[in-house]
């Protein structure tokens, strides 16, 4: 499978261009970043000390054409972007991209219908084993237990709560019957009255160079249960993507997980 990468010079694109150029039966085939990048014809492998004839371009077109799928961390709006061209073109995409609104939540929805798409708010094998972990626990803890979400990561994060998070909220919300978006609560300050035992809290965190900490806490009288997941390293994200990615290549169309990829539905 020929892959490309999206934000080929960002962290997140770095780690997955060395894990495509690790792993057998792909092969890097593009590397796209926005124009004016400083990066722009560079070799995609150069922070590896390697020549792989691959240069990073700003030309969506002809990185997509060269390429089978495209995998993407980006922005919102740079991916709806890349989504545009890949439905376009017919190639399949695999995207761990957070903040979407509604309206680019449904863009991939639609490009699901003739393209092969794998969306996931954390790539992470044992992110998505904990999401397992939290549907048996809220389903045994429904009730005189109050449900918090708490997350951590780097400065540089622009959305909050992270998408791992609001995954996490979903998952528990849905197994307990709750729809998340009427119970969240998202911000606590000044006099908050007592807690509601229906809701979902979430605090967040931002700070120095944290990958991505995630802990769901329920609270009861007596005794406190934590289910927590810390990444120390990108490098899970990048395995799961490009395992995401070969999962893609005999599905010509349609909206996949995680969850889907691993086979835990």
């Amino acid at each position: 499978m020929k892959i490309a990468i999206a934000g080929a010079s960002g962290r997140m694109g770095r780690m997955l261009i060395e894990t495509v150029l690790n792993t057998e039966g792909v092969t890097l085939a593009g590397a796209l970043d926005i124009p004016g990048s400083p990066a722009l014809g560079q070799d995609a492998a150069m922070f590896l000390g390697r020549e792989t004839g691959v240069k990073i371009s700003s030309d969506i077109d002809a990185v997509m054409a060269a390429s089978d799928c495209l995998i993407d961390f980006t922005r919102p709006e740079g991916t709806l972007a890349h989504l545009a061209v890949a439905q376009r073109l017919g190639k399949k995409i695999v995207v761990g991209t957070t903040g979407f609104d509604a309206a680019g939540k449904q863009a991939l929805d639609d490009a699901a219908k003739s393209i092969g798409v794998v969306f996931a708010s954390n790539f992470s094998v044992g992110v998505n084993a904990t999401f397992k972990l939290l549907e048996v626990a809220a389903k045994l803890l429904s009730s005189g237990y109050d449900i918090e979400v708490i997350e951590a990561h780097h400065r540089h994060k622009v959305d909050a709560p992270s998408g791992t998070a609001l995954t996490m909220g979903e998952v528990i919300a849905k197994a307990i019957g709750r729809n998340l978006d009427d119970c969240a609560v998202y911000a606590r300050e000044g006099h908050t009255g007592p807690r509601d035992p229906n809701s979902i809290g979430f605090a967040t965190i931002r700070g120095g160079d944290i990958v991505g900490d995630h802990t769901v806490m329920f609270a009861g009288i007596g005794e406190r249960i934590e289910i927590s997941h810390k990444s120390s390293s990108r490098q899970s994200y990048a395995d799961g993507a490009v395992r995401a990615a070969r999962f893609l290549a005999d599905k010509p169309s349609g909206l996949f997980d995680m969850q889907d990829v691993l086979g835990l539905k």
